[in-house]
């Protein structure tokens, strides 16, 4: 599974982003796709997942701020970022998820830096 991510930049506090995350490879087995953030000195973070089925997920520190999205054809998916705050700064990466009965086959995309200024 390949994962290309696009969309990062600079913002001013306030704004918005829309970071896109498109799936190739062996994408049957993916049930799950989303975003996870890491800024530096601090642990990586659940943005939001979505899976195939359409059930989202956000992390408590997004909600109501952030939106995830998923194409018809759930090979892309789409984070978008209003009401951008200072400590949404950091890098964010796209990942798909293959949840199997003895595990979890995780595959992650390059990240693509996110970068809120006052």
């Amino acid at each position: 599974v390949q994962l290309q991510a696009s969309g990062g930049g600079l913002v001013q506090a306030g704004g918005s982003l829309r970071l896109s995350c498109t799936s190739s490879g062996s994408i049957d087995s993916i049930n799950e796709m989303g975003w996870y953030r890491q800024a530096p000195g601090k642990q990586r973070e659940l943005v939001a997942t979505i899976t195939t089925g359409g059930v989202t997920k956000y992390g408590d520190s997004v909600k109501g701020r952030f939106t995830i999205s998923s194409d018809n054809a759930k090979t892309t998916v789409y984070l978008r970022m209003t009401s951008l705050k200072l400590e949404d700064t950091a890098v964010y990466s796209c990942t798909a998820a293959n949840f199997r009965p003895c595990g979890i086959d995780r595959f992650w995309g390059q990240g693509t830096q996110v970068t809120v200024s006052s």
